[in-house]
């Protein structure tokens, strides 16, 4: 699984299943640790991880009076966690059990002075495995992983443009560790239904609070679960009449009534004539499915998709 040059490689779900459970519970371990430590923001802003031009990031986190980051390198296959006061520690990523990796990483920060405990029971997940306690997981294929994260960069990359056609509030391009998954929001300004919660091993409160205004939501999965391949996906909270059943593009995009979301599989934009037009279709057009059927006001929120140095006109 050599990815070579190509900027949209292949990412066989099946091939790499195994890698993929482990890498979740990693960036768990991870973004539970910036949980920890950063102050709450709407709509579970604050724990999210982003792309980086070697793999993800916590982004600097609170320590007292210093910093410190936590970066997934997949070049190097590495973890590394640096201080604003200049000190580091690097771990390997290779294939080890999560507890090994999770007895890594708490130990390193414990060198660097950093005290933070976390709840150690996964999120998200049906029958997690207590991270300690998880000897199951234990894969790590770094070309597979160096696969994941050069999907995530070129979907960032996307999403950051489809993000700049919009005027109202929209989340960063972040990278739900909960989920699994890269995603980008926009939001209508009025308030949602409250949600009625139900995700596995996530508190109620905590859904409750990120769907608490209406939503036109997309983002990427590497699959498994209701779809074993990966995918794009673009779904609304609450779901208004008609959302379903709307035409969007391009043509290999179709709602999953399993999800109760629109899909598009990866493949069909890794192999279209010009990938970013097909993605930047299927986020626009399931965008408009959501914001006419729910009759958002887009002549007060969207705008032109931004070009580099050129303001924006109004």
């Amino acid at each position: 699984m050599n990815s070579g040059q190509d900027p949209w490689p292949e990412l066989p779900y099946a091939a790499w299943r195994d890698t993929s459970e482990t890498l979740q519970l990693m960036t768990q371990i991870v973004g539970k640790i910036r949980l920890a430590r950063t102050p709450w923001l709407n709509h579970s802003w604050h724990v999210a991880l982003y792309v980086t031009a070697r793999g993800l990031t916590t982004s600097p986190v609170p320590d007292g009076a210093r910093s410190f980051q936590i970066d997934f390198d997949f070049l190097d296959h590495s973890l590394r966690i640096s201080t604003s006061d200049g000190e580091q520690r690097e771990l390997p990523l290779t294939a080890q059990p999560v507890a090994a990796f999770y007895g890594a990483v708490m130990a390193a920060l414990a060198e660097l002075g950093i005290d933070v405990k976390i709840d150690d029971k996964p999120n998200e997940l049906p029958d997690p495995i207590r991270f300690g306690d998880d000897q199951v997981h234990a894969s790590y294929d770094p070309d597979a992983a160096h696969r994941f994260w050069q999907v995530l960069r070129q979907a960032d990359r996307v999403f950051a443009k489809f993000r700049t056609g919009f005027l109202g509030k929209s989340s960063p391009v972040h990278f739900f560790w909960g989920s699994f998954d890269l995603a980008v929001t926009r939001f209508s300004g009025r308030p949602a239904p409250r949600h009625p919660g139900g995700v596995p091993n996530l508190p109620d409160a905590v859904a409750q609070e990120a769907y608490s205004h209406e939503v036109s939501s997309a983002g990427f999965w590497p699959g498994g679960g209701a779809i074993d391949y990966p995918a794009f996906y673009s779904y609304a909270y609450p779901a208004p009449d008609g959302f379903a059943t709307a035409r969007v593009r391009p043509d290999a995009a179709f709602f999953s009534d399993a999800l109760g979301e629109f899909i598009l599989p990866y493949d069909a934009v890794r192999t279209a004539a010009d990938p970013d037009s097909a993605l930047l279709d299927f986020l626009q057009s399931t965008y408009e499915a959501a914001a006419n059927a729910a009759k958002w006001d887009r002549a007060a929120l969207e705008c032109s998709l931004g070009q580099p140095r050129i303001p924006r006109r109004f």
